[in-house]
């Protein structure tokens, strides 16, 4: 019988998932872009460019493209934070966006972008736009 609660140690932590990995972070993000009505996901390419964790939270830089498109995309940086078996976005987490061969600049009006800088995917919202 005292091998009974070593057993139930040992299946709880079998049964815990190990979510610091590039598919659960880019999966927290899609979810958390899956809510926009403004976005259109399914003509992207997404995927997580580098990665960096630190306990319960993670710092993520993502590239979105155009599905089929080479070149022309961009980088968002989040911070996700694990919320049970799950990375989930924290607020204000995309703090900045660079897009892939420019270095970052001076904010653009919204709704313009800089002269010779890469056009967004389709359906992005505009860089340095408010999140609703």
């Amino acid at each position: 019988m005292r091998l009974f609660p070593l057993l139930a140690a040992l299946l709880a932590l079998g049964c815990q998932q190990n979510i610091h990995n590039t598919e659960a972070v880019r999966q927290g993000v899609l979810e958390h872009l899956s809510g926009r009505s403004d976005l259109n996901l399914s003509s992207m390419d997404v995927s997580v460019a580098s990665i960096s964790f630190k306990e319960n939270e993670a710092e993520a830089t993502v590239s979105f493209a155009p599905r089929g498109a080479a070149g022309g995309g961009m980088s968002m940086r989040y911070t996700l934070e694990r919320r049970g078996g799950k990375w989930v976005v924290k607020d204000k987490a995309s703090a900045g966006s660079v897009p892939h061969g420019t270095e970052p600049g001076p904010a653009q009006p919204q709704g313009e972008s800089a002269p010779g800088s890469p056009q967004l995917p389709p359906g992005h919202p505009p860089v340095g736009a408010a999140k609703p």
